[in-house]
């Protein structure tokens, strides 16, 4: 199991000459994923999700809070005695053309890590010429077509594989996935879903889930949890299905009321919410942060932010002080 508490991030922006801008990228997020479950972090760009992915992978530092994995604390450890833990979790990056080495052949790529591994446990090069081949059959690609080509003589989709592959040469228990779809032909998406769905149920690895699209979430962990952030904070958290069906908080409305409708096939939401601006630079950093673009704020928004809780007759934690049921997401019409 891996647990966030109180995660705090600042960047420090480069300013003009009375100094640099300090720019919130998290604040105090908290967050717990089961072993062999699935977590998805939702948002709008900029809104703090790929920084608290690269953190959970150890890729980032924080300012404050601490990650637990297993149980052990990261923050008393030196970095070096941190690598161990973090080498348990693996990150997909988003673009499959840049994560790869083009001077490299696909076998070289696998090798690298499998040597590693069979260092640390007495291996042979044997073993590692199999494993090669394992991990590439395990990711859906033919070994004896794919181990001796380059990068650029692979399909996006191919190389999100090979992508996918590497990670598991290190036998991880969590892979993050940050927008791993994006990049790929749409045709290919669906394939690129289903085996990070796959390997979840084959292998018992837990998959974190970054993405702006609420669909490739609820297919990838329908099960798991879905955590909404706006800003760096999570505003809305709770099961999947339970956030799609009756999300309670304004900016998680306004995200599901963006999404596109089928037309001929489905009608709209009764009540899509559109936020009352866009999101800009400078907007105010007291009370609730989606205060100037929220259609429905009251009294009180705009003096205190409020904090992600649980209240009377809503299932999921919420970050709102006005909660409520709305009727966003559009219906199949053979429902109607």
């Amino acid at each position: 199991m891996i647990t966030g508490t109180g995660i705090t991030k600042t960047f420090k922006q480069r300013g003009n000459v009375l100094g640099h801008r300090e720019v919130p990228a998290l604040r105090g997020v908290d967050f717990e994923i089961a072993k062999g479950g699935s977590a998805s972090f939702i948002g709008e760009s900029g809104c703090g999700k790929t920084t608290l992915g690269r953190i959970i992978a150890g890729l980032e530092t924080y300012d404050a809070g601490d990650i637990e994995i297993d149980g052990t604390p990261m923050s008393p450890l030196k970095h070096k005695h941190r690598q161990p833990h973090f080498r348990k979790i693996q990150m997909i990056h988003q673009d499959p053309y840049s994560a790869l080495n083009p001077t490299r052949t696909i076998y070289q790529t696998l090798q690298a890590p499998l040597a590693l591994r069979a260092g640390q446990t007495g291996r042979s090069k044997g073993w590692i010429d199999e494993r090669a081949a394992e991990v590439l059959s395990l990711v859906g690609l033919d070994p004896g077509t794919v181990l001796s080509r380059y990068p650029h003589q692979l399909s996006g989709g191919m190389r999100q594989r090979v992508v996918i592959a590497r990670a598991l040469t290190v036998d991880p228990e969590m892979l993050v996935a940050d927008e791993a779809v994006s990049m790929i032909d749409v045709s290919l998406r669906l394939g690129i879903l289903a085996l990070l769905k796959d390997l979840r149920e084959r292998l018992g690895v837990s998959v974190l889930f970054i993405t702006h699209d609420v669909a490739t979430a609820r297919y990838i962990g329908g099960d798991g949890e879905l955590y909404v952030i706006y800003r760096g904070q999570v505003v809305e958290r709770g099961p999947v299905d339970t956030i799609i069906a009756d999300p309670v908080h304004p900016y998680t409305q306004s995200l599901l009321s963006a999404i596109p409708v089928l037309h001929g096939l489905e009608l709209p939401g009764e009540e899509p919410v559109v936020p009352l601006e866009s999101l800009a630079e400078g907007q105010s950093e007291s009370g609730c942060l989606f205060a100037a673009r929220c259609p429905f704020r009251g009294d009180g928004c705009t003096e205190e932010r409020p904090l992600l809780r649980v209240t009377e007759g809503v299932p999921q934690e919420h970050a709102c002080y006005y909660p409520q049921r709305r009727s966003v997401i559009a219906r199949p019409m053979s429902e109607v």
